[in-house]
């Protein structure tokens, strides 16, 4: 046994000191025999829980944004003038992805009484809870903005007036008349209900305004953890999920058959940003990263990014005359996204179980 010197007095009294300032910077000794771990961790255990999702969530993320993005496309393309066919199909993927998303979510507590739960309270702070409110919302608003589309479509048809027939007030009934009873041809009108027309329009407003935090929600929900590879790129999350999620509504309405220009201008614009948030997830180094860029997780986020950013930003930009190619696109977001939902969730699995991140010293803030 060691016999105390005035060095190691001096020592012993300046780690009092560091400890009683909650910081000592030795490092520590392994006493042989004892029971604690080679590794860098609380006895074996890992250092913050890890996420137990299983499927439901990844898929939650992927249906609730595409159904997010496409109620914005739809209102729109409503505001501009567009095809009533795009503003009604976009509308419906909405809905159905609401409709689909709650079950999700509920799939993923256990019981319908958690999620009932949930909307006990409403916590601004809380992503979840703010999450919560807004699939509620957007869910009964873009059903409504469905059904009413569809209300005021044609109950009956009707027949228009002749141009050369018409007049005004009881003129134009009884020119009207005429032309019937002369036999000439009349075109087909759709009589629409301008109450229903309202009601949807307002619904509409707000699914646009929800479906926008919805889309771009789940990744606040993931950022605001203490996950490391979730918390390092909490500023880039939000905005990389919504991309992901007007890429996915884009490509379904491609898919739908619809080519309008905007819609194609909208899918480049979410390929290049997911392009360009592969490039800062690869040039990110630090230790916090390493699930998304090494493994199988890293595999599966090299893939997603592949599938959603430069395969079909390639493929759109060849797709300006080739339909075929535009096709092909809006497959590969679709898969692209539902992919990096997955990468990102087994990502911070994996860093959930690594202990380096969150056992390196304090950084003093300059």
């Amino acid at each position: 046994m060691k016999t105390p010197d005035q060095q190691s007095e001096k020592r012993l009294e300046e780690l009092r000191q560091q400890a009683a300032l909650g910081r000592v910077d030795a490092n520590g000794v392994r006493p042989q025999g004892s029971p604690m771990p080679e590794t860098p961790s609380y006895y074996g255990l890992p250092i913050v829980k890890p996420p137990v999702w299983t499927w439901e969530v990844p898929l939650y993320f992927f249906v609730g944004g595409a159904a997010g993005a496409s109620s914005v496309i739809a209102f729109a393309a409503q505001l501009t003038g567009a095809s009533p066919s795009l503003i009604r199909d976009a509308r419906w993927i909405a809905a159905i992805g609401a409709a689909a998303s709650a079950p999700l979510l509920i799939l993923d507590l256990g019981r319908p009484a958690r999620f009932l739960n949930m909307l006990r309270v409403f916590k601004p702070q809380s992503a979840m809870s703010v999450g919560a409110w807004t699939l509620t919302v957007f869910g009964a608003t873009s059903g409504i903005a469905a059904l009413a589309w569809e209300r005021a479509r044609p109950a009956r048809t009707v027949r228009a007036r002749c141009p050369r027939s018409q007049g005004i007030g009881d003129a134009a009934a009884f020119a009207a008349a005429l032309a019937w009873e002369r036999g000439r041809p009349a075109r087909t009108v759709r009589a629409r209900c301008p109450r229903s027309q309202g009601l949807g329009d307002a619904a509409a407003f707000v699914a646009a305004l929800t479906g926008l935090l919805m889309s771009t929600y789940t990744g606040v929900l993931l950022g605001a953890t203490a996950i490391p590879a979730w918390a390092a790129h909490a500023k880039t999350l939000p905005i990389h999920f919504g991309a992901s999620g007007l890429g996915s509504a884009t490509a379904l309405l491609t898919l739908r058959g619809h080519d309008d220009q905007a819609l194609n201008v909208l899918a480049l614009a979410a390929a290049a940003f997911e392009t360009y948030t592969g490039i800062e997830i690869e040039s990110d180094r630090t230790i916090d990263s390493e699930p998304l860029r090494h493994g199988v997780t890293g595999t599966t986020t090299r893939i997603g990014g592949f599938f959603s950013g430069p395969l079909p930003l390639v493929l759109r930009l060849l797709g300006i005359r080739s339909k075929r190619a535009r096709r092909a696109a809006a497959a590969s977001s679709l898969l692209g996204s539902l992919l990096t939902r997955v990468a990102w969730v087994e990502a911070g699995k994996a860093s959930a179980a690594d202990p380096r991140p969150l056992l390196r010293p304090p950084q003093k803030n300059l």
